[in-house]
């Protein structure tokens, strides 16, 4: 693996020093410069052809939003946003900054050794990151998947965590047309879960919005947790929907993917898919192996394809695994299972 070549861009003299100490830690990373604000992180960019970018929002003579709507134009880089969660927005994710980091506690020891090793991760998973723009109009798209799909599931149960928006994003972006309802867990901060759902709605040949409390799981549809709620199945008559809720953390997590695998074992039994991904800890684990006792079809990431081996390894060493995939062929298996 070649070093990836980073540019860090911040106002703050401290913070860049920082990171930079950090991440040279790491022997694949190399930050070739540091930026004081945009016009500089201009000039850095066209110096040293940086990999990745990482970028503050609150800057001087330019904010980050704006500086990244012009960039990406130009330049195809991937940047990590690393500022306080208040200040995103979705143009953000629809100008290409795949991902973000909260700036960490810096009372807290803890706090700063998991945003490092939260970022380093991040900053690995975007070298092999494509962007992408979806083909047609949404009502060309919605049209071609409204055709009675029969399948033997009802419903895909997706969690993630660190590394989960590209995981999710391949997956998604690899599925063809007519699959049951899709509800999705990914550990993200709140107000964020609805930008990643915006900018997948406009990547995707299906519907992806933030899932609200008593909204129906259907065909063609794909509904995210909100970033600060847990989020359950449950039967309505026939159907099925989602129930968004407040709650105490669950394996640190709100939402837990263990409660939303919970309640899809409980409600559909057999008729579910689920899929465990890429991220740090174990939740989702034991959620899954609860599906498979139900009968339904399990999946796993693979180690090899994770940014994070830590929740599906879990769920492979409990035995609530049925398939382990790499993440380019779980989609394929998804929908060759269907039918």
């Amino acid at each position: 693996m070649r070093n990836i070549k980073v540019l860090i861009v911040d106002d703050s003299l401290f913070f860049r020093e920082f990171l930079k100490k950090n991440l040279s830690t790491d022997p694949h990373i190399e930050v070739v410069a540091t930026a004081t604000d945009p016009y500089d992180a201009r000039d850095k960019i066209l110096q040293f052809e940086p990999d990745v970018m990482t970028c503050d929002i609150e800057m001087p003579k330019m904010n980050g939003i704006d500086f990244i709507k012009k960039l990406l134009p130009q330049y195809e880089i991937p940047i990590v946003i690393v500022s306080s969660i208040n200040k995103f927005n979705v143009e953000l994710l629809e100008k290409g900054a795949v991902d973000f980091l909260p700036k960490p506690n810096y009372k807290s020891s803890e706090d700063i050794h998991y945003f490092i090793i939260n970022l380093i991760k991040k900053i690995k998973s975007l070298l092999n990151t494509t962007m992408f723009t979806s083909n047609g109009s949404k009502d060309e798209r919605t049209q071609k998947a409204n055709t009675n799909s029969n399948s033997k599931y009802d419903i895909v149960a997706i969690g993630a965590s660190t590394g989960g928006i590209e995981a999710i994003t391949n997956i998604l972006r690899d599925m063809d047309y007519n699959i049951p309802g899709i509800v999705i867990v990914q550990h993200i901060p709140p107000g964020f879960s609805k930008m990643f759902a915006q900018r997948l709605n406009t990547m995707l040949k299906y519907e992806v919005k933030e899932a609200t409390s008593g909204e129906y799981i259907e065909e063609n549809k794909i509904l995210i947790a909100p970033g600060d709620k847990h989020m359950r199945v449950v039967k309505a008559g026939k159907k099925y929907k989602v129930e968004c809720f407040d709650g105490e953390k669950m394996n640190g997590h709100c939402p837990s993917v263990d409660i939303l695998f919970d309640s899809v074992a409980t409600v559909l039994k057999s008729r579910a898919i689920g899929v465990l991904l890429t991220g740090m800890g174990y939740d989702g684990a034991k959620g899954l192996l609860k599906m498979k006792r139900m009968g339904a079809l399990t999946i796993g990431q693979d180690e090899k394809s994770s940014v994070v081996y830590g929740m599906p390894k879990v769920a492979e060493n409990i035995g609530a695994v049925n398939k382990q995939l790499s993440i380019d062929k779980i989609s394929k298996e998804i929908y060759n299972s269907l039918y």
